[in-house]
């Protein structure tokens, strides 16, 4: 990099394109899919937008780590989700709940950076 140059922020990109996907699952699934699939494409796209904007306030509160485990943990929940909905095999949502575990995860790993003051 140059003198001057930006450093990137790649957990800010990742937030971003996890919102920007977040909204394309979210606008298939009321437009584009049809039965169990809007529901799985509405659950994803609702809970990774939430952590997307999640992971933006932690990294404004400079708790990087819960802002990994919200991304990690969005994109596995949602991935899952998202790739049932495209017709793949249903025993992926054994794999949701590790998502989900990883989002609650980075919640209470906020609450106790905020304990710690």
């Amino acid at each position: 990099m140059g003198r001057g140059a930006a450093r990137v922020n790649w957990l800010v990109v990742l937030a971003a394109l996890s919102g920007a996907l977040a909204v394309g699952a979210g606008a298939f699934g009321a437009h584009g899919a049809s039965g169990a699939a809007v529901e799985w494409l509405k659950t994803g796209s609702h809970y990774q937008l939430v952590h997307a904007l999640a992971a933006l306030v932690a990294l404004r509160l400079e708790a990087r780590g819960p802002a990994w485990l919200f991304l990690a943990g969005g994109a596995l929940f949602a991935g899952t989700l998202y790739l049932m909905a495209l017709g793949l095999p249903r025993w992926l949502g054994a794999v949701t709940p590790i998502g989900g575990t990883l989002l609650i995860a980075g919640w209470l790993w906020l609450a106790w950076i905020g304990m710690r003051g």
